[in-house]
């Protein structure tokens, strides 16, 4: 794939329900392959009919908003945006996500998307302690470790705000 072809960013529809679903259990591979166990991947991978019906519910009826960016491949991409989840922080933004295809890290493709769903509004994020490529991209978007950290069966997620 080249990676200077056209990049497309455009809200999300349901229409997109199926394709955001195999991404999203594709870039959780790329993105933490070497920090949890293969089975979890496979558990994801196993799950993708319900995975595409919580996309289009979510696509239709969550307070988040999602977009997404492709090229002449498909979707390579997505951001979601929404309120806080949680009550002790003072932004209006949570990311709730933002997941790009390996073959296309550091392309641009993860700062247009960032930059089209949050501009340069104060917001707060979660992200999984060792991903140290997501760290320095948000750190690089304004984004520093506020020392607040929850653990789950995936690991323990840093939160960062700016």
């Amino acid at each position: 794939m080249s990676t200077s072809e056209e990049l497309t960013i455009r809200q999300a529809v349901p229409a997109d329900a199926e394709a955001l679903a195999r991404l999203h259990v594709d870039v959780w591979e790329d993105a933490y392959s070497s920090l949890m166990p293969v089975s979890i991947f496979e558990s994801r991978r196993a799950t993708i009919p319900e995975r595409i019906e919580g996309w289009r519910r979510n696509l239709t009826a969550s307070a988040a908003s999602t977009l997404v960016a492709a090229d002449s491949h498909g979707l390579v991409g997505f951001a979601s945006v929404g309120p806080p989840r949680e009550e002790d922080v003072n932004v209006e933004d949570e990311l709730w996500a933002l997941y790009v295809r390996a073959a296309r890290w550091g392309t641009g493709v993860g700062h247009a998307l960032l930059s089209r769903s949050l501009g340069d509004r104060p917001a707060y994020l979660w992200v999984l302690r060792g991903n140290d490529r997501a760290i320095a991209f948000y750190r690089k978007h304004r984004f520093v470790e506020d020392g607040t950290e929850r653990s789950d069966e995936y690991g323990t997620e840093l939160r960062m705000v700016r």
